[in-house]
């Protein structure tokens, strides 16, 4: 028979393994999650194999795959790198491939074979893999074959962050919300894991020729399959799937073994069954020393006693709240003096619609007649959705909701903390009113999403992970970094023997750090408060609540209710604004009720919005992945004065004709959106028609995608690569992107410095762009900021590409700085009718404050015509701020955009209908300087602090959120509480 050839993949998530032949035949394969039960795993595959198939005999075997290391070390089995053995298997059975895309459990890598061979490979983060799809699929409550075939049958694609788990959820939980259909979902997600595969692996190479795709999710997923096929444009002979792509890594550890000694599985078996000692690096002290620790935890967090009313006795008028959140719906009934006549509390398996449908009903069909709900309202990720659905009185933003349940129950609280599914909302109070708000970015790290994923993924309910947490002796210190990249620290934690009860507490804690240190970013408990309210689901785990106590050092307070209080704050408001009848539906209308889900793409404007149009049984529609409201008729405010829009008009506007010197091309990105009035009249004084790259949109940033070469530079950085392309596309030959250490000196700053990215990004298309060496590419650094020097050094620059005399430039000077403090005026100009505007109406003011490149619609995703519908005048930083505009600051003040924010809070200061929400980009490293910064800035001057941050993906659910919020404190204050 000869020697079998045993070959293990060990994954992140899954045991692969392969048997072959003296014939080079399969004559065996498995494929399996392991659960990090890897050895045991092992142990019951390699006794099969043993008994049934080699049957004692000696094999050769060999190990790989990202968990297979330890393994083979404690095991004495031989070990292969994953990569040289995915190559030894695609050259045996596919010799003539150019590269090879492998996607696992938790890693993703493309192999370049032919050219420069290279390997690219995911880092710790495990987007874009198969967990991601795992993830997603819990996420929309459907089995994996159902995910699969519901990304076939798509009618629309919507964009989604494939990165981060977290990050994803953040994206689709609104879409779900808003009625999206789950086939395109499921297929829009996978096109993430597409775009995060070419984006970040490929990072600029071409991805060409004869491909392999491998590994699980390519072999089980034929949606993920036609969304890699049609995304790189592959015929059948270029895109190849083999049979066994789920097994090729583990068939190249068989291949690699031929030349090895032989052994018996036996002794391997024997190895694996020995009792490994726990040998955990870094532990915790326990949460809870014993039960009479914990009793008397239980007692403190009893204190505040609920009246529950029977609701089929009871009459009297009743007032509904509904919290429709990101992954729960909560739902109830209060009484005037705040008892409780139903509630309910449950996963709303991404459709809130069905559930709170039958909640009312339950209501209606178990009170008696002598029952009235006077009033309504709802909050949360669904609140527009469920407001229309069933005609509820009132939508609250949910701090506000959240506000009202912690005064209700504390009427001196002074930091309330919600941590539910994916959103984390923190708030100081001060003299009865919001002080200042804190909410988690678009990650949702260490909100209740996070235990939940790592309860799932170790078989547990998040109830039953939980309490395993309580009298672990020895918690992991797993820090606080998100999902994905925790999951490496638990198989870590594993590995050296942690219990299930250590991670569990250790996860605990860590969502603990995360809100302190990353949300709340305290320096002590002094500055949270005396008098803590914390709620939300997340804070009905006793580990959690714990592990807060313990590392704020401080008593806290959570309610019986903590998971209803968004729920329960509702009802208060409903209460204490109702009109004294409600408009919500009878149970004949939620008899009759039907919901139909349909998608359009609204061509209103150049956004071109993919929208999800719910209609009712009613007749009613509600519209969501809007933008604005221009074309839905939601928003009552017709704002004239928004200087995002006109600063983009006044720009994409800027005279040009044609020359005797011919067309250049200016790509319309980043420091352009500053210093393009400057070029515009410089060009064409020379005798230029400047032609700008189009409007950015997403298929302009697909476009470039290929030539990215980090995915972790900004988004409008990643843009300039497709405004490159645009130009390249439209047969411009010259090409004029300069590079620019120095912006212009505004006399507000220690210096005048472009931040690196934007001077020296010309650097990177001339490296990336392959075609830039068949144009004119004029990426010289420049400087304007000292006009004779300039004037003296473009002479130099510009008579290197064409014939120009002295008095050309000098003309073409003059005119480029003539047109660029005429633009400078204008912005000013308009600035000021619009607070005269903004004056004469009551209209809020917000100063949308970030880069100048942030006025591109599709940086910014509309969230300036979000702030206009709700009724606020929109200005730019550059446009108010003056040369007295000069604040002390604690940091090192020389960059000319950072300047223009901390300049503008002492304008913002000045005026009490004016505030100010800053836009920062991921990626943008400077800005986790300025951010603090401005926060301190305003928050010494009284004012309230926002941050919104942008990249790709444009939905705007948790903007919603964020800007709400802003507008309900501001009230509030107004009001004093």
């Amino acid at each position: 028979m000869g020697i079998y050839r045993v070959g293990l993949d060990v994954g992140s998530t899954t045991i692969k393994c392969v048997v072959l032949n003296e014939q080079d035949k399969m004559v065996y394969k498995s494929y399996e999650r392991h659960r990090a039960r890897v050895r045991e795993k092992a142990t019951e595959l390699l006794t099969h194999i043993n008994d049934t198939i080699v049957k004692g005999d000696p094999v050769r075997i060999s190990v790989t795959g990202s968990s297979g290391l330890g393994l083979s070390q404690e095991n004495n089995i031989p070990f292969v790198q994953e990569v040289y053995s995915t190559q030894l298997a695609v050259k045996r059975y596919y010799p003539d491939t150019d590269a090879i895309i492998e996607l696992g459990g938790e890693d993703a890598k493309i192999l370049f074979l032919s050219g420069m061979p290279e390997v690219r490979m995911n880092g710790s983060c495990a987007g874009g893999t198969g967990a991601f799809i795992d993830q997603m699929a819990i996420l929309l409550g459907v089995d994996l074959d159902e995910f699969d075939r519901l990304s076939l049958d798509y009618e629309k694609l919507y964009t989604i962050a494939s990165r981060c788990g977290v990050f994803a959820k953040s994206d689709i939980q609104p879409l779900i919300n808003q009625g999206a259909k789950k086939n395109d979902l499921a297929a829009s997600i996978f096109q993430a894991v597409v775009s995060q595969t070419i984006g970040g692996l490929a990072q600029g190479r071409e991805i060409e020729g004869k491909i392999v795709f491998l590994g699980g999710p390519l072999t089980f997923f034929q949606g993920l399959r036609a969304r890699f096929v049609d995304t790189l444009g592959l015929d059948e002979e270029h895109a190849i799937f083999p049979e066994n792509g789920q097994y090729f890594i583990a068939l190249g550890a068989a291949v690699y073994s031929e030349n090895l000694d032989t052994c018996q599985l036996s002794d391997i078996i024997t190895s694996l069954k020995k009792e490994r000692k726990k040998n955990v690096q870094t532990t915790l002290e326990p949460l809870f020393r014993d039960q009479a620790e914990y009793e008397s935890f239980l007692e403190r967090q009893n204190q505040i006693k609920i009246n529950y009313v029977d609701l089929a006795t009871y009459q009297g008028d009743a007032y509904l709240g509904v919290d429709a959140g990101s992954t729960t719906t909560k739902i109830v009934l209060i009484t005037p003096d705040g008892g409780i006549l139903y509630q309910k509390y449950c996963s709303n398996s991404g459709n809130a619609v069905p559930i709170v449908r039958d909640a009312i009903m339950e209501i209606y069909q178990t009170m008696g007649d002598g029952v009235t709900i006077k009033g309504s309202a709802v909050t949360g990720y669904g609140e527009e959705l469920i407001q229309h659905a069933f005609k509820l009185d009132f939508g609250l933003v949910e701090t506000v909701a959240h506000f009202n349940a912690a005064k209700y129950f504390m009427p001196n609280v002074d930091f309330i903390i919600d941590i539910g599914g994916q959103d984390m909302k923190c708030f100081k109070l001060k003299n009865n009113a919001v002080d200042s708000i804190m909410l988690n970015e678009a990650c949702s790290s260490g909100c209740g999403s996070f235990l939940e994923t790592f309860a799932t993924a170790l078989g547990y309910t998040v109830e039953e992970f939980a309490k395993q947490g309580l009298f672990a002796e020895t918690p992991v210190d797993l820090g606080s970094r998100c999902t994905v990249f925790m999951n490496s620290s638990v198989k870590q934690a594993q590995k050296e023997g942690a219990t299930v009860a250590d991670i569990s507490a250790g996860l605990s804690i860590s969502i603990v750090k995360n809100a302190v240190y990353k949300v709340i970013r305290a320096n002590s408990p002094k500055d949270l408060g005396q008098n803590i309210v914390v709620q939300g689901g997340t804070f009905l785990n006793d580990a959690v609540l714990r592990a807060f106590e313990k590392e704020l050092g401080v008593n806290v307070i959570r309610t019986p209710i903590s998971g209803l209080m968004g729920a329960y704050g509702c009802a208060l408001y409903a209460m204490h604004n109702t009109s004294g009848a409600s408009t919500t539906l009878d149970l004949q209308g939620l008899q009759n009720f039907t919901h139909n889900v349909t998608a359009t793409t609204c061509k209103g404007c150049e956004n071109h919005c993919r929208l999800t149009i719910n209609k009712f049984s009613d007749g009613e529609t509600f519209i969501s992945g809007n933008k604005c409201d221009r074309f839905t008729g939601n928003s009552k405010f017709q704002i004239e004065y928004d200087a995002f829009e006109y600063k983009y008009n006044y720009l994409t506007s800027l005279p040009t004709k044609p020359g005797s010197r011919g067309k250049i091309g200016i790509p319309m990105a980043l420091n352009m959106y500053e210093n393009l009035p400057f070029w515009n009249a410089f060009f064409n004084e020379l005798g230029f028609e400047v032609v700008l790259s189009p409007r950015s949109n997403r298929e302009l940033y697909v476009k470039g995608q290929h030539t990215i070469p980090s995915d972790t530079v900004c988004y409008p950085a990643k843009l300039v690569h497709g405004h490159i392309e645009a130009l390249l596309d439209m047969g411009i030959t010259t090409i004029f992107y300069p590079c620019m250490t120095y912006n212009f000196d505004e006399g507000i700053s220690d210096n005048h410095y472009n931040c690196p990215v934007v001077a020296y990004y010309p650097e990177v298309i001339q490296a990336n762009v392959a075609k830039m060496q068949d144009v004119t590419f004029i990426m010289d650094y420049v400087g304007v900021d000292r006009r004779k020097d300039f004037t003296k050094h473009a002479y130099q620059i510009f008579n290197q590409y064409f014939k120009v005399s002295k008095d050309e430039i000098k003309r073409a000077c003059d005119a480029a700085y003539t047109a660029y403090e005429k633009f400078r005026q204008d912005m000013a100009a308009y600035a000021k009718e619009a607070l005269a505007y903004a004056e004469q109406n009551n209209y809020p003011v917000i100063i949308l404050a970030g880069r100048p490149y942030h006025i591109d619609p599709e940086i910014n995703h509309g969230i300036n015509r979000l702030i206009t519908g709700y009724g606020a005048v929109v200005l730019t930083e550059d446009s108010i701020i003056s040369q007295e505009d000069h604040p002390k600051t604690g940091v090192w003040n020389q960059w000319t955009y950072h300047a223009r924010l901390y300049a503008a809070t002492e304008e913002v200061a000045k005026h009490d209908n004016m505030n100010l929400i800053q836009l920062v980009s991921f990626g943008c490293g400077v800005d986790a300087i300025t951010t603090d910064e401005v926060r301190s800035l305003l928050e010494s001057k009284g004012k309230l602090y926002t941050q919104i941050k942008i990249d790709e993906i444009n939905n705007l659910g948790a903007t919603k959120i964020r800007i709400r919020s802003l507008f309900a404190a501001i009230e509030e204050r107004k009001h004093g509480g």
